[in-house]
């Protein structure tokens, strides 16, 4: 299992989840192959953290060059300053419960 962990910024009065426009990319988001889950932190100040699984490195990087023009389309416009890639790499321990 392979990871991409980013930081990304919001005006601190927006509820990311219950906006349309991250339903929609987050519909697309899980429909890509190899898509394991994602979890998002809201860590203060509109912060948030998000960790997303990926099967292979492959199903990560196609997933990251098919969904850039949904995120510029999308999130790009919700964001108050651009998103930082925090890393990338192989998952190396896993202790997340299957539901």
């Amino acid at each position: 299992m392979f990871v991409v962990i980013r930081e990304t910024t919001y005006a601190p009065h927006i509820s990311l989840d219950e906006t349309p426009q991250f339903r929609e990319f987050q519909s697309a988001h899980a429909g890509r192959p190899g898509y394991e889950g994602t979890l998002v932190a809201c860590v203060g100040a509109g912060r948030h953290v998000t960790v997303t699984l990926w099967q292979t490195p492959e199903d990560m990087n196609a997933a990251r060059e098919a969904l850039s023009p949904v995120v510029q389309r999308l999130l790009d416009p919700l964001m108050t300053m651009p998103s930082t890639l925090i890393g990338t790499g192989k998952v190396v321990f896993d202790d997340l419960r299957q539901g």
